[in-house]
């Protein structure tokens, strides 16, 4: 099976690191958190992966064709998915890549200890078109909860939230592409059509997942590396 990551975004909210490369070039522990995504597939026996590329997209290309096969017996393709394009857009320009009736997809920023054979069987369980891993997310703030006098009875330091939000890591069925023309986006437009026909499904994953949005995200993914404290780490 195939991984597609999507690696053409500008990173707007990275800025302080991403006017020189692209956001999946940044790195974690000294290499690229694009890298260490790789790595999470590959530890699962998937080495074949699709990267759709935009802004910067020949820094990413540079470093994989003087790095990965040095290290990885990784078999990538290099797609250049156009800067300004959307999500639905990236995924619709490489549909002549995938042969199999299930690929995977993942974000270009995301890292996580999720099973990828778990959602993978889930996803051919269903036999739905789209099976995404669904996190809870920890609160950016500290919270309290107050008691009915209005008296503080707890403080919790950035707690996990109630909601479940999208955590990518997904499966797609080749039948998504039907839901990708005329420019739609991903998750705006393809992911609404799909809820309303009941063919997109979660993986609930409770453990680790976390998105390097901020350079504050990128020093706590850093720290935990660097700590030898990072939960998304394999062999």
């Amino acid at each position: 099976m195939k991984v597609a990551i999507l690696c053409g975004g500008k990173g707007t909210r990275l800025k302080e690191l991403t006017e020189e490369i692209p956001k999946p070039l940044v790195e974690i522990g000294g290499k690229p958190i694009l890298w260490h995504i790789m790595k999470i597939y590959s530890h699962y026996g998937f080495n074949d992966f699709i990267l759709c590329l935009g802004y910067k997209g020949n820094l990413i290309e540079e470093y994989f064709r003087n790095n990965s096969n040095k290290e990885q017996r990784w078999n990538i393709e290099f797609v250049d998915t156009e800067e300004n394009s959307n999500k639905g857009q990236r995924i619709k320009k490489i549909e002549n890549y995938i042969k199999e009736d299930n690929f995977f997809v993942a974000y270009g920023d995301d890292v996580s200890d999720v099973n990828i054979k778990k959602v993978l069987e889930q996803h051919m369980k269903n036999n739905k078109i789209v099976t995404l891993t669904a996190v809870n997310p920890e609160s950016q703030f500290g919270i309290m909860d107050i008691n009915h006098n209005n008296e503080i009875i707890e403080f919790k330091e950035k707690p996990k939230l109630d909601h479940w939000i999208n955590g990518g890591f997904f499966v797609f069925n080749k039948r998504i592409f039907d839901y990708l023309k005329d420019n739609c986006d991903l998750e705006t437009d393809a992911f609404k059509a799909l809820v309303k026909e009941k063919q997109i499904t979660a993986f609930k994953h409770d453990g680790f997942w976390k998105c390097m949005n901020t350079f504050k995200d990128t020093m706590e993914l850093n720290e935990l590396w660097d700590n030898d404290k990072a939960p998304w780490k394999v062999e």
